[in-house]
C-alpha cells in the first residue's frame, strides 16, 4: 500500500502546495481522500489520471477539501473512453452538493455533448453517504468509517483503508476524539491534517485564532498516533504553510509525543507502509 501526499496545502493560496488531498494505492485499487484545488495536477504528478479513480472519499464539505470537485467529475467524464460512473462516497450532504456541482456544469455538458459524437450522456456519478461504523469495499481494499469531531462542521468522518495486509486512517480535519482513537487501533499509518499552535497564536487575526479550536495541532496527532498504536504518522494540510527547510523543526514537535516514523513534507511526498 502507498500514500501520497497529492495536496498538502491548506485555504491559505500557496504556489507550492495544492489543496487538501491524499491518493491511496495499492494493487487494484486507486483512491482519491478529498479534492482540494489543483488535485488533478498533483494525481497526474504521480502518474494517474481521472479514469482510473475506483472511488473519491469525501472526509468533510468544507470549501478547501472539495474545490476541485466539479474538476475531478468534468475530467473524469470527458477522459474515460468508455462510461464509467465515479463513486464519490461521503458524510451527509455530499449528495446535496455533488447534485449542485453538477448543475453548475450544466452548460459545459451540453457543449460538450453537441461538440462530440462519442459523448450520448453526461457525466455518471454514484454517491453515497455513510455514517460512522459503516464498512464497504472499494476495489481490493476493505474501508471502516469513523467519526470525527470537527464541530460545528458535522458531521464529518475518517476512514480506514485496509488492502494487501495493510492499513491506513485518513483522518481528515478535527481534533482529537473517541471515534478516531478506535478507528486508528494498530493502523499501519495515520494521516492527519495539522495545525502549529505555537505558530499561530503569533498572528493577530480573530479569524485564523478561530481554527485552534477545531483542528488538530502536530502534538495532537502525535498523541492519537501514540494512543492508538499506529506504526507511521503521516501529517498533511499545514496552517500556516510549512515553510522550505522547516520540515525537521515539525517533526521534531511531532516526535516529542511519539516515538513511531514520522513522514511529512512536499506535495506528492509518498511512503509505502
Amino acid at each position: 500500500m502507498r500514500v501520497t501526499l497529492l495536496g498538502t496545502g491548506s485555504p491559505i493560496p500557496d504556489p507550492n502546495r495544492a489543496g487538501p488531498s491524499t491518493l491511496v494505492t495499492a494493487a487494484g485499487l486507486v483512491v482519491l481522500v478529498d479534492c482540494g484545488r489543483g488535485v488533478l495536477m498533483r494525481l497526474a504528478g504521480a502518474g494517474l489520471y481521472p479514469p482510473m479513480l475506483d472511488a473519491l472519499l469525501i472526509t468533510h464539505l468544507h470549501s478547501d477539501h472539495i474545490t476541485d470537485l466539479g474538476d475531478v467529475i468534468t475530467s473524469r467524464w470527458v477522459m474515460s473512453p468508455v462510461a464509467r460512473p465515479l463513486t464519490i462516497i461521503g458524510p451527509a450532504h455530499t449528495r446535496e452538493v455533488v447534485d449542485a456541482t453538477l448543475a453548475s456544469l450544466a452548460p459545459d455538458v451540453r457543449y460538450r455533448l453537441d461538440h462530440h459524437a462519442d459523448l450520448t450522456d453526461g457525466p455518471a456519478v454514484d454517491v453515497v453517504e455513510v455514517t460512522a461504523g459503516e464498512t464497504f469495499t472499494i476495489g481490493s481494499a476493505n474501508v471502516r468509517v469513523g467519526a470525527t469531531d470537527h464541530r460545528p462542521v458535522e458531521p464529518t468522518v475518517a476512514y480506514r483503508v485496509e488492502t494487501g495486509g495493510k492499513s491506513v486512517v485518513l483522518g481528515g480535519d478535527g481534533v482529537p476524539c473517541a471515534g478516531l482513537d478506535e478507528l486508528c487501533r494498530g493502523a499501519d499509518g495515520y494521516v492527519q491534517t495539522v495545525i502549529r499552535e505555537d505558530l499561530i497564536r503569533q498572528v493577530p487575526s480573530a479569524r485564523l485564532q478561530d481554527i485552534l479550536d477545531y483542528h488538530s495541532t502536530v502534538e495532537d496527532a502525535a498523541r492519537t498516533a501514540t494512543t492508538a498504536g499506529v506504526g507511521t504518522l503521516i501529517l498533511t494540510h499545514y496552517v500556516p504553510g510549512m515553510q522550505p527547510g522547516a520540515e525537521d523543526e515539525w517533526r521534531a514537535v511531532a516526535a516529542a509525543h511519539f516515538a513511531g516514523a514520522i513522514v511529512l513534507g512536499d506535495d506528492l511526498t509518498s511512503i509505502d507502509l
